[in-house]
């Protein structure tokens, strides 16, 4: 297994009071796509949202244990979440392009983090637009509104906007769920290409992408780690019984 990137340790997440992730630790590999799976509310997003720190958005969380990104604790309350952020980018399950046009939305991060010069913008909008297969499609309506783009196209320009800021690690939550088969597919085929340059994590309810996309594997199971590894040994030769029945589609 190539050296593990993230490191969590004995992370637990509450809600209100109620537990959403208990006691979980797990090293994610560098430059492979680690798929998490597992049934509906068990906790597949909490521990995405958890690792650049946008679970602290929710009302009522209480969090406890360390998440090791490159030897920083991106949970201890001194760590700097925007240039966690930078690093660590994410990809939502719907499409959410900012209401501006489609040049903006990949300059915004860039600009945030202080690139001004216009020929440096320039060529950062062309290659993330490229990289995504997007430029040839809108190079000459770069000005239009980003809502006038297909959802498809959508997600891809937000997943350009993603890489804009130079990330290292690229979060995907349901990235394709809200996606035409074709589409799906297109977001696929980039994560893969993505993956040698790129630490990849993406939730997934649908066993066939985790059977597409997947290096490695984590299934939760209310909460709980069940069970992880290389992708051939989780999805072809689980060892837990749990795992066994969500495979053979017993537990959804």
């Amino acid at each position: 297994m190539n050296e593990a990137r993230i490191n969590i340790r004995q992370l637990s997440v509450f809600y209100e009071g109620k537990a959403a992730l208990k006691d979980i630790s797990l090293a994610i590999p560098d430059h492979q796509i680690t798929v998490i799976i597992g049934p509906s509310g068990c906790g597949k997003t909490t521990l995405l949202r958890s690792i650049n720190r946008l679970i602290d958005s929710t009302e009522g969380v209480k969090i406890s244990g360390e998440i090791w990104v490159d030897g920083d604790n991106v949970l201890d309350p001194k760590a700097d979440v925007t240039s966690i952020r930078k690093k660590i980018g994410l990809l939502s399950q719907k499409p959410s392009p900012l209401p501006m046009s489609i040049y903006d939305n990949v300059a915004y991060g860039p600009r945030i983090h202080g690139l001004k010069d216009r020929k440096a913008l320039d060529r950062t909008i062309h290659d993330c637009l490229q990289t995504v297969s997007l430029w040839d499609e809108v190079k000459d309506r770069l000005r239009a509104p980003a809502s006038k783009l297909s959802l498809g196209q959508q997600q891809r320009l937000c997943l350009a906007r993603s890489l804009a800021v130079q990330p290292e690690i690229l979060l995907c939550d349901e990235p394709t769920s809200a996606l035409d088969p074709i589409s799906s597919r297109n977001i696929e085929s980039k994560l893969t290409q993505l993956k040698d340059k790129y630490t990849i994590v993406i939730v997934t309810h649908i066993l066939r992408q985790a059977r597409r996309l997947a290096d490695y594997v984590v299934l939760l199971y209310l909460g709980e780690l069940v069970e992880h590894g290389p992708a051939r040994d989780i999805l072809e030769n689980p060892k837990e019984s749990v795992t066994q029945s969500y495979i053979r589609g017993e537990i959804s």
